[in-house]
C-alpha cells in the first residue's frame, strides 16, 4: 500500500518545525487519516527507562499516546561522543536497517507518517545519514521550513534543495514560519513570486505567534537554575512580556500588563511593592503579573516577603545582576512540552489556517 510520507527539514534552529509537525498531525487526524510521527535521527534526548528518546518524539508520544512505540519513533539518538565513535567504526548498513525497521513498524497499519529531520539538509552527514540521505532511504517527499525573510530565505532554501536534488528526493514545497504581522503581506507576496520563479511551491506562510515562544515561570526557573522564593502554586503562569524594573515607579507603572515578568533588584522595594499592588488591585481574569525575579541575590525584609507570599505571585531569586538575568531570559528557548495544551492547540489552529494541507496531502 502507498503511505503518505512527509519529511520536514528546517533551515534555522527554532524555526518552528515542531509547531508544523504538531499542526500537520492534527490536520490529518481531523481528516480521518491514521498517521504516525517519527524522528529517525535525534540529538537532544530524554531517558525513558533504558531508552534514549529524542525530545520531540517524547513530546509526540506523550501528547498523542504513542508511548508504546517510542523506540520506533526515535531509532537513532546521537549523544556525546557518538560521532567520534562512528568515524572510527562506521556502521552505515546497521543504522539504515534500524531506521527502516522502525519506519516499517510505524507504518504497517497506518496511512501516513510525518518524519522530522534534525536541522538542515546536510545535518547527519558525519554518520552517513544526512536528512537528504534519510529522506531518500524512506522514499519520502520533503517540505523545507524556514523563518520569514526574502533574499536570504530564498538563497538558503535553494542551497538546501540542492542537497535533496542530489539524492533524487523531491521537495514538494516550502513553509515559512514566524513572519512578523506588519511584514506578513509583503513577505508572502515576494516569496510567492520569488519561489515560483524557481519552480518551488509556497505551501504556507505562518505569522509570528508570541504564545508559541512564551515560557512558563517553571520553565524559566529550570532553564536559569533559580530557586523559588514563593508562589509555587502559580509557576505555570505564562510569561508574555518582560520588563527590567530599574526605573522610577511612576514610569514603571506604564509597562505593567497582563503576563508581565518583572526583573528587579531585591532591594528595589518601591518597584516590588508597585508590582504586587498592581497585581492585587487589578487582579482579575484579564490581568495578572506572571512572576518576578529578584536579582543580585538580595532578599527583601520579612514583611515584604510575607506580602509577596500572600500575593501568590511566583517569585524567583538570582545571584546575577538584573541585566545579566534579562539577557538569559531573552536567550532561553522554551520548546513546546506535553503540558503546553494551549501551544499544542495553537499549532493546530495556525497550520489549519495558514498552510495548504490539502495540496500537501494530494502531492505526497
Amino acid at each position: 500500500k502507498k503511505i503518505k510520507t512527509i519529511f520536514l527539514s528546517w533551515i534555522y534552529q527554532n524555526a518552528g518545525k515542531t509547531t508544523v509537525a504538531l499542526g500537520l498531525y492534527q490536520a490529518m487526524r481531523e481528516r480521518g487519516i491514521n498517521a504516525a510521527i517519527m524522528k529517525p535521527v535525534g540529538q537532544i534526548y530524554v531517558s525513558v527507562g533504558d531508552l534514549k528518546i529524542d525530545k520531540d518524539s517524547y513530546l509526540f508520544g506523550e501528547v498523542f499516546k504513542f508511548s508504546c512505540q517510542w523506540h520506533d519513533m526515535s531509532p537513532v539518538t546521537i549523544d556525546r561522543g557518538y560521532t567520534e565513535k562512528y568515524i572510527l567504526n562506521p556502521n552505515k548498513d546497521h543504522l539504515g536497517k534500524e531506521i527502516l525497521k522502525s519506519f516499517n513498524n510505524l507504518t504497517s497499519r497506518r496511512q501516513a507518517i510525518i518524519i522530522e529531520g534534525t536541522g538542515h539538509a546536510g545535518v547527519g552527514s558525519v554518520i552517513d545519514f544526512s536528512n537528504a540521505d534519510v529522506a531518500r532511504l524512506l522514499g519520502s517527499k520533503v517540505i523545507i521550513i524556514s523563518e520569514g525573510g526574502i533574499g536570504k530565505t530564498i538563497d538558503e532554501i535553494m542551497l538546501n534543495k540542492a542537497l535533496f536534488d542530489a539524492q533524487g528526493v523531491e521537495v514538494i514545497g516550502v513553509i515559512i514560519n514566524k513572519v512578523l504581522p506588519d511584514k506578513y503581506d509583503k513577505v508572502k507576496n515576494f516569496l510567492e513570486k520569488g519561489l515560483s520563479r524557481k519552480g518551488i511551491r509556497l505551501l504556507g506562510v505562518i505569522p509570528h505567534q508570541p504564545l508559541l515562544s512564551a515560557p512558563r515561570m517553571e520553565q524559566i526557573a529550570e532553564k536559569l537554575g533559580l530557586d523559588v522564593l514563593c508562589g509555587k502554586i502559580n509557576l505555570r503562569n505564562r510569561v508574555k512580556h518582560v520588563i527590567v524594573a530599574a526605573m522610577e515607579p511612576h514610569n514603571m507603572i506604564h509597562y505593567l500588563e497582563d503576563g508581565t515578568l518583572v526583573l528587579a533588584s531585591g532591594d528595589r522595594v518601591d518597584n516590588i511593592l508597585l508590582a504586587v499592588s498592581s497585581h492585587l488591585v487589578r487582579d482579575s481574569r484579564s490581568f495578572k503579573i506572571a512572576g518576578m525575579i529578584l536579582t543580585g541575590g538580595l532578599k527583601p525584609n520579612p514583611a515584604i516577603l510575607e506580602l509577596l507570599s500572600r500575593s501568590h505571585i511566583p517569585v524567583l531569586i538570582s545571584s546575577d545582576d538584573t541585566f545579566t538575568v534579562a539577557t538569559k531570559v531573552e536567550q532561553s528557548i522554551c520548546k513546546i512540552e506535553k503540558k503546553d495544551k494551549d501551544k499544542i492547540e495553537e499549532s493546530g489552529r495556525l497550520v489549519k489556517k495558514f498552510v495548504d494541507v490539502n495540496t500537501i496531502l494530494n502531492v505526497v
